[in-house]
């Protein structure tokens, strides 16, 4: 399935079955999820994507729309730093990648061109997580 084709229906309608509501004493975070499902793909922030994406929530939806972000901008501040979608999708299960070869290898490329400097900014241990992705060495710091 494309997500592309369909940003006009929601998580609910593309990835059936549909969710049922969350329990009334749900956390923050499934409730936020379950209330996700129930956007329109078009209207998901980078942050929704984010999320969907950390709790492997259709990812054959939400991991392509949050490939062709970070293609225009690697390092988007989704919610919490710069590079934290990156981070996210590139710690999705190469399962989830297996479907998208096509995006992975624009998305390794993509890395592959961020300068040292900009990498050295991202969180403890993500430029050896990004080589894991894309199959390079970590540059050394």
């Amino acid at each position: 399935m494309n997500p592309l084709l369909h940003l006009d229906r929601t998580l609910d309608e593309v990835d059936p079955p549909r969710w049922p509501a969350p329990d009334a004493d749900a956390t923050r975070l499934v409730s936020t999820v379950h209330g996700l499902r129930r956007v329109k793909l078009g209207d998901l922030s980078p942050g929704d994507l984010r999320m969907l994406v950390a709790q492997r929530v259709a990812l054959h939806c939400t991991l392509p729309l949050a490939a062709l972000l970070l293609l225009e901008e690697p390092l988007l501040d989704a919610t919490f730093y710069p590079g934290d979608l990156l981070l996210t999708a590139a710690g999705a299960p190469d399962s989830a990648w297996a479907l998208l070869p096509d995006l992975r290898g624009r998305l390794c490329a993509v890395i592959a061109g961020l300068p040292d400097a900009d990498l050295a900014e991202l969180p403890r241990g993500s430029a050896e997580e990004l080589a894991r992705f894309t199959g390079r060495r970590a540059p050394q710091r």
